[in-house]
């Protein structure tokens, strides 16, 4: 087991990395409060890690209720989270009981988003089950649902008291969602890593392949960037909108062609490819960097174009981003692997220059 610690003061907390942690309780125990847990998952990761972890926290004598969400980015909305405030409230959950979000980032989120309004606020704790979770999601407490005119538009900063990745998960993930979570690894690569670019495209296909060692060592050092931007900006004031190359141009993709056709990493990467192409335009990038990347999308499994929703619906879709700021839309660029920027200076021409390059 690997751990690492998200350092924000007296809400600081530990991410502990390995395989084997569901069954381990006394990694959950220090960070109760009372002896009454409630867990959220869904019905795919439900039947096969559900009951494992209660199991083991049921043999520590504690308390444990459970509710099944349907599963999917299009059930991430109003009604799905009234399934967990029906739940708690019904099994009578206080202020000091603890939410464990058991799944991947549509459960931790929503799971998250829950403890945040449940009686003000209660503690949660984040096990996540899939590689974007692992890697990206479940760290830096960024919890929401989503609205029919954008994604993760409704939420709150809500820290996790601990966030438990046991990789032995990952073996039962459908190969197009392990595609999706290697986006978000590669794109720690290219904001701010190009030591951890050439790793990855060295060793791309030994991830693929689960292989043990590369794949511990690729979360790890995800999780290690991740929780030194948020340390540094919790509530994204500066930094840590760099964590959002692709995103704008992904949550655009996203919900143009409605929750869950696309998978969150698929719309990072094309996303990403797109910005890439802006900075290209900008100057910034070179045609051989923009190949690399290209080329690591495509081994990793991912789009490197978007579907071809019209630059017009783009652009209005585009504009409900949460890096809008004073009506401007900023972007995350690159001036280079491993270094990116935000920056408005994008004209709304170069824009859409860009959409259509990377467009299919």
């Amino acid at each position: 087991m690997h751990t690492l610690n998200v350092a924000l003061g007296v809400r600081s907390y530990p991410i502990h990395i390995g395989r084997g942690l569901l069954d381990r309780p006394d990694l959950i125990l220090p960070q109760l409060r009372t002896r009454k847990l409630a867990v959220v998952t869904n019905e795919v990761v439900g039947p096969l890690y559900l009951e494992r972890l209660c199991a083991g926290l049921r043999r520590e004598k504690l308390e444990v209720v459970s509710v099944i969400l349907p599963d999917g980015e299009a059930h991430k909305e109003w009604r799905t989270l009234n399934l967990i405030f029906d739940m708690l409230l019904r099994e009578r959950c206080e202020r000091s009981s603890t939410l464990i979000a058991l799944g991947g980032g549509v459960v931790g989120d929503m799971g998250g988003f829950a403890a945040a309004c449940y009686q003000r606020g209660i503690d949660f704790i984040q096990v996540p089950t899939t590689l974007l979770a692992q890697v990206d999601s479940s760290v830096g407490g960024k919890t929401a649902i989503n609205h029919p005119l954008g994604k993760n538009m409704i939420g709150a900063f809500h820290q996790p008291r601990l966030v438990l990745a046991d990789t032995e998960t990952l073996s039962t993930l459908p190969a197009r969602e392990f595609s999706a979570g290697l986006a978000e690894v590669i794109k720690y690569g290219l904001i701010r890593d190009a030591g951890f670019f050439a790793w990855l495209e060295q060793n791309i296909d030994a991830l693929r392949a689960l292989e043990p060692a590369a794949l511990a060592w690729a979360i790890e050092r995800s999780c290690h960037a991740k929780a030194e931007i948020v340390a540094a900006d919790e509530t994204e004031q500066g930094e840590r909108a760099l964590l959002n190359l692709g995103h704008t141009f992904g949550h655009a993709i996203e919900t143009g062609l409605g929750y869950g056709q696309w998978l969150h990493g698929e719309g990072v990467a094309a996303g990403a490819m797109m910005a890439a192409e802006l900075s290209r335009r900008l100057g910034w990038l070179g045609d051989e960097e923009m190949a690399r990347i290209e080329r690591l999308f495509e081994r990793a499994g991912l789009p490197v174009f978007g579907p071809a929703l019209g630059v017009p619906r783009y652009l209005e879709l585009m504009a409900h981003d949460k890096k809008v700021e004073a009506g401007k839309l900023r972007f995350v660029l690159l001036r280079g692997l491993g270094r990116a920027v935000v920056t408005s200076e994008a004209a709304t021409a170069e824009v859409a220059a860009a959409i259509e390059a990377r467009c299919r």
